[in-house]
Order: structure tokens, then sequence, then C-alpha cells
């Protein structure tokens, strides 16, 4: 089973960008938990979603459904973002909470290491990651991961909290030494 009682390692807020905040009224946003990996394949390399419309880079993952558990979230998620068959967690990085007052939502997103079981299969992208032109691509290594994420150039509300989010859980696993 998978812990969702992580340590939180980031919270991202508008006043992350310098915008107004509202926390008093975090109490009552929706909320949306989330799985999220750093995906490593067999040549160490680390899977990022290139969202080539928008100009930016994402680690694969998602919302987790009603009724529906963190791990099975993940792996659901990898297997239509990335094509994989089957994963083996190999450690947890910790939680990232979003403030979105834009949006009154609240975000909990879950942070793993992963690695990728046997071959990989074509992605099984939702209409929307396709037409956001989602690409899988593979960063070389934990650096170059971080340097694509930070070269990202968010053109809509809540890709800076997606920027910011991804750089919260890769540098996160470099410092602990969870990748190298």
């Amino acid at each position: 089973m998978i812990n969702t009682n992580m340590n939180i390692i980031g919270t991202i807020t508008e006043d992350s960008f310098e915008r107004k905040t509202t926390p008093e009224k975090w109490a009552s946003y929706r909320t949306r938990p989330a799985a999220r990996a750093i995906l490593l394949n067999e040549l160490s390399q680390i899977a990022l979603m290139h969202v080539s419309k928008h100009h930016y880079y994402k680690l694969p993952g998602g919302g987790i459904d009603e009724g529906e558990s963190a791990r099975d979230a993940l792996v659901r998620e990898l297997t239509e973002e990335v094509g994989t068959q089957a994963i083996d967690i190999i450690a947890e990085i910790g939680q990232v909470d979003e403030y979105r007052d834009q949006w009154e939502m609240k975000s909990t997103h879950y942070g793993f290491v992963a690695k990728v079981i046997g071959e990989l299969n074509s992605p099984e992208r939702t209409e929307k990651e396709i037409n956001h032109g989602y690409e899988t691509v593979w960063a070389t290594n934990i650096d170059e991961a971080i340097r694509l994420v930070q070269s990202g150039k968010p053109v809509e509300y809540g890709q800076d909290f997606e920027k910011q989010r991804e750089l919260t859980f890769l540098e996160n696993a470099k410092s602990s030494k969870l990748v190298h």
C-alpha cells in the first residue's frame, strides 16, 4: 500500500508568483489528489511529458479518481501517458500542495520514484493531452530533467504551478539522493 501521509516538501500558492493569495478561502476549496512519478527506464533516463503547445515540461502522472488508490492512479496514468506495462515504485519523494485561487482548488500531489518494468507500449493519451501536444521525452539524468523543466515557458494559468511543483519533486529527489 502506498503511503499518502507523506512529508509536505512544498506548498505553492498565488504568492509564489507574486500574485494576491486568499488563504482565508482555502478551507472551502474543492480538493484534487494526484500521483506523479520520476519514472526511470532501464538506462536510468527520466520520463518527462513535453507539452509542446504550451512550451513546458512536466512529470507524468495525474488525478486520483474517486475510490482509486494512489498506486492504482499512478499505474493508470503512467500507462496512459508513457505506455508502461508495469512499474516498480522504489521511493516516496513527498507531498506538494497547491492552492490555486483562480480555480478555488487545492491539489495534493504525491510524488514517487518509479522504474519501468518490461517494454513500453504506445501511450493511451486523452484527447486533451493529444490536443496539447503531449510527447514523452527521456532526460539523460536528473540534472537534464531539472534543466528541461526550468526551460519551460508556461502560457496559461496553472502551468506555473505545475512547473514549480515538478521542480520541487526533482530537486528534492536529487538532494535526497533518491535519483542520481
